[in-house]
């Protein structure tokens, strides 16, 4: 008896060659997976395939048995409009398909089953004062004077703000944009270089970013601490792929190659340092 794979079934919907003729230009129909990356967003994705979103879209498409293809797009305004809803010039084909890291939630494609779950986190230059610091409370129970000094890196729309606001610690926030209109620029910049540099102190940023780059620090070691949520400051968050609201059956398959393939995906984030919380089990996806 010959093997088959449990996906081969639906993946025939999108690829087989005795598809309808409307259904030509449905994700897969030519057996490529074609996604939307940021071609310089470490330790997401770049350009050469150095990233963990890289990685696991290599996987996906080596499960299908399907050719690899991207669009590269910085990851800031324009994103969506630019890839996952722009045509190829005279055709009726998508520039690609999937959107490989988006918030669970998120409205401008239907969103995929999550695919891990992390939290923001703090990182500080290890020996400059802050060793003992790992929560939040440890951060507010060091000297008035010494915490008066910390010059702090935060994230325009981190939802440390409230935090921050709360704690009286806003006037010695310096403010990082996410998304710039310089695509040279990247956010692990605030870890890998100012941070590390000594231009700051004490970085509050997306758990995965400060992960990577404390793992990957050079001149100083760095620590990053996940962050655990609060009542009414929620630090963590899952994270899904999106697609478009009409490709229900290409949604359907992406969620069962995520299901069946977590454990790879989740050695993929460990060794990208990406601090991970346990998902909760997969609800059925909204039409």
């Amino acid at each position: 008896m010959t093997w088959r794979s449990p996906l081969a079934g639906l993946a025939c919907i999108l690829a087989c060659a005795g598809a309808p003729a409307a259904a030509q230009s449905a994700p897969g129909q030519d057996k490529v997976l074609r996604v939307c990356q940021d071609p310089n967003n470490l330790p997401l994705s770049n350009r050469a395939g150095e990233g963990f979103e890289n990685k696991i879209a290599a996987l996906l498409a080596q499960q299908l048995g399907w050719k690899l293809e991207h669009t590269w797009y910085p990851q800031r305004m324009g994103f969506i409009r630019n890839t996952l809803r722009a045509k190829e010039e005279n055709t009726d084909r998508f520039k690609c398909d999937l959107v490989t890291g988006v918030a669970k939630g998120f409205d401008m494609g239907a969103t995929t089953h999550s695919y891990y779950r992390s939290s923001y986190a703090m990182a500080y230059v290890k020996g400059h004062g802050l060793d003992g610091v790992r929560t939040l409370d440890d951060l507010m129970a060091l000297d008035a004077g010494q915490r008066r000094k910390l010059r702090i890196a935060v994230f325009a729309g981190s939802p440390l703000t409230e935090w921050l606001l709360q704690n009286h610690l806003m006037e010695q926030v310096t403010w990082y944009q996410s998304q710039t209109g310089d695509a040279g620029q990247y956010p692990g910049e605030v870890i890998e270089k100012d941070l590390a540099g000594g231009k700051i102190d004490l970085a509050f940023a997306w758990g995965p970013i400060a992960g990577y780059f404390a793992r990957n620090a050079r001149a100083e070691p760095i620590v990053a601490v996940p962050l655990a949520s609060r009542p009414g400051m929620k630090f963590d968050f899952e994270i899904a792929m999106a697609v478009r609201h009409g490709d229900k059956d290409f949604r359907a398959l992406i969620d069962k190659l995520l299901d069946a393939n977590q454990g790879q995906i989740h050695a993929i984030l460990e060794q990208y340092g990406v601090p991970l919380l346990e998902l909760p089990q997969p609800q059925p996806s909204r039409p």
